[in-house]
């Protein structure tokens, strides 16, 4: 079963195959983007981290909108299943074997390297 993320219609693509052969991310779009998100979960994360911080220093930094429009940014049909990179007969079926869950693509987990780097280097130092 293909989940919403995989739908490229979500991202303006709608003659593509879930995330296959993006080499774009979303550009000029408005309004929000419907991938699948578990907003719930994202909502929990950050009102604990929010009820925590006045007891534990906590930050919730929130990557999830800017990763969201990185629909270039998946592995796709380079992958590995089962521990084993697919065969080229599986990466010409990105409609089966494409991963449009996981970020491999220098860029998105660059990027959330900085933004937490950058955020750890802005604190004032503890004595």
């Amino acid at each position: 079963m293909v989940t919403t993320l995989e739908h490229p219609e979500v991202w303006g693509n709608p003659g593509g195959i879930r995330c296959a052969k993006e080499t774009m991310p979303l550009l000029n779009w408005h309004g929000p983007i419907w991938l699948g998100t578990d907003w719930d979960m994202f909502h929990a994360a950050a009102n604990v981290s929010r009820a925590a911080a006045p007891r534990v220093p906590i930050t919730f930094v929130d990557v999830t909108t800017m990763s969201e429009r990185r629909k270039d940014g998946h592995t796709s049909v380079h992958t590995i299943r089962q521990g084993k990179v697919l065969t080229p007969e599986q990466q010409a079926d990105p409609g089966t074997y494409a991963d449009c869950i996981h970020w491999c693509l220098p860029g998105v987990p660059d990027i959330w390297n900085l933004i937490l780097y950058t955020r750890i280097m802005s604190r004032p130092h503890l004595v």
